[in-house]
């Protein structure tokens, strides 16, 4: 008897999995960087957005966006309908894998920072170097 009621509840279940997935798929139609923008600027006419790729998670796309010199991750719904803001977590490897993209794109290289009128304290030399910055008022 459990196993026959076990059987009903799982194979709906599956179906509607299926279907939703197969839906995402079907209507998930291609996303410039020009139609993100012009989909976000209704919600906040200062975004930028850099970059468009699809997400770890199917019927979803990733959006990167530039705010106030600030720059985030949004996603985008397969339909163009809906935004999500928050985090995407592998449960399996126990990864936050909106936070991985977040370090991705505010990685910053270092060779690039001007230090010539920095004030170096200890050998210029140095095979490894900390950079402080510090507002003067």
């Amino acid at each position: 008897m459990k196993k026959i009621l076990l059987v009903m509840l799982v194979i709906p279940l599956l179906l509607l999995l299926s279907s939703t997935y197969s839906y995402c798929e079907k209507e998930s139609l291609p996303l410039s960087v020009d139609e993100a923008l012009t989909l976000l600027k209704n919600l906040d006419p200062n975004i930028t957005v850099t970059a468009v790729k699809p997400s770890p998670v199917g019927g979803l796309w990733e959006v990167d966006i530039e705010v106030g010199g600030k720059k985030g991750l949004v996603y985008l719904d397969a339909t163009k309908k809906h935004l999500i803001s928050g985090a995407i977590i592998a449960i399996q490897e126990k990864k936050n894998l909106t936070q991985e993209r977040l370090d991705e794109i505010n990685k910053v290289d270092v060779s690039q920072i001007p230090l010539a009128d920095a004030v170096v304290m200890g050998d210029r030399q140095a095979r490894h170097r900390v950079i402080v910055f510090d507002d003067p008022e």
